[in-house]
């Protein structure tokens, strides 16, 4: 059976920047942080750091978080660094995936506080991924990443973006001062749409001063990351983006998939005191997608979202909590659901998704 992660990453490299344009090099991000086994690194962009680089461990060390974690969590560097695409296929092939979609890293959090330097920076990693997809006989798709602070050059990304196999738009669900649901976003939202391209909703905050805030009192992503995606779930839904944008596609990526009951239950409440109503299949009408993982009780989110937008994906290329490489493998053992719903999670559903 055919398989598509519809959750993988690329770590970014400082080959990632080799792709921005020389009047543009003054806008390199450089890693800085030791360069010891076992110490996470961290991008800086004109003396502020913007997101973590990476972690120096060793296949060693990736194995041990492996075995703490009871789920296998070790990639080759240079497959997670793009800097060898063969070794990236192979692996695909070793798990059984036919396709993977990339998601950023250094995204995760805001880059850049500019346009003038935000601009440069996501054409960088627009071409980079382009050039990744371009050799990777179609297998390697990816979310294109706008410069939101300059809208008209979000939307000449997508447009390149598409042309170079990308099938999805990442944006936080907090960008700076605004919530995604806001206005500004509209022309994307329509652009995407024209084009066919999802919008990804990765475990992501754009909005430097909260995230400071919150970790500074909970050292975990759990609050400033995952919890604003799945407000972000709910928000969109609230404010009609879906009726706005009727061919428009969302995906709510990393945060699980067992808050999919409550959030729908908390809506169909509160449409109901606007007089509304919310679809017996919500995610099916809206056009919703969220990725599970393998310690959801996925039975009970089926039974309560439906069976076909629910997608899985390895989280491959980090070695955080919700990283299981052999994730959609996985699934079919974790027993609940039947070979037909583990068709449409694995296959069916991120192909409707990203339009593959």
């Amino acid at each position: 059976m055919p398989m598509i992660d519809a959750d993988a990453h690329v770590v970014e490299s400082e080959r990632t920047w080799d792709y921005l344009e020389p009047a543009d090099q003054k806008y390199r991000p450089v890693i800085v942080g030791p360069k010891t086994e076992g110490q996470r690194q961290f991008w800086m962009l004109q003396g502020k750091v913007v997101g973590l680089a990476r972690s120096v461990l060793t296949a060693q060390q990736f194995a041990t978080l492996s075995q703490r974690a009871g789920r296998e969590m070790t990639t080759p560097q240079e497959a997670r660094e793009m800097e060898n695409v063969e070794v990236r296929l192979r692996h695909m092939d070793d798990l059984g995936v036919d396709i993977q979609v990339l998601h950023p890293t250094i995204f995760i959090e805001r880059v850049a506080d500019t346009p003038e330097a935000e601009v440069p920076i996501c054409h960088a990693y627009n071409r980079w991924l382009s050039d990744i997809w371009a050799q990777s006989s179609n297998r390697l798709r990816w979310s294109c990443v706008p410069p939101v602070l300059d809208i008209s050059a979000g939307l000449e990304e997508l447009r390149f973006s598409k042309q170079h196999g990308a099938c999805a738009v990442f944006l936080r669900g907090i960008e700076g001062e605004r919530l995604i649901t806001d206005p500004y976003f509209f022309p994307i939202y329509e652009e995407a749409q024209r084009l066919d391209l999802a919008i990804v909703v990765h475990v992501a905050n754009g909005n430097p001063e909260m995230v400071d805030m919150l970790q500074r009192y909970n050292s975990s992503g759990f609050w400033p990351f995952r919890l604003t995606t799945i407000g972000t779930f709910h928000a969109v839904v609230m404010s009609g983006l879906p009726a706005q944008f009727p061919g428009l596609r969302f995906a709510f990526v990393e945060a699980a998939s067992g808050w999919l009951p409550y959030a729908l239950s908390d809506l169909r409440r509160r449409l109901a005191a606007r007089g509304q109503t919310l679809p017996d299949d919500a995610l099916r009408d809206f056009r919703l997608y969220v990725t599970c993982q393998n310690d959801d009780d996925v039975p009970y989110v089926l039974s309560k979202a439906g069976e076909d937008n629910i997608v899985i994906g390895t989280d491959y290329g980090h070695n955080d909590q919700s990283t299981e490489i052999e994730a959609l493998r996985n699934l079919g053992d974790s027993g609940g659901i039947t070979p037909a719903q583990f068709q449409k999670i694995v296959y069916d559903n991120p192909k409707a998704l990203y339009a593959l």
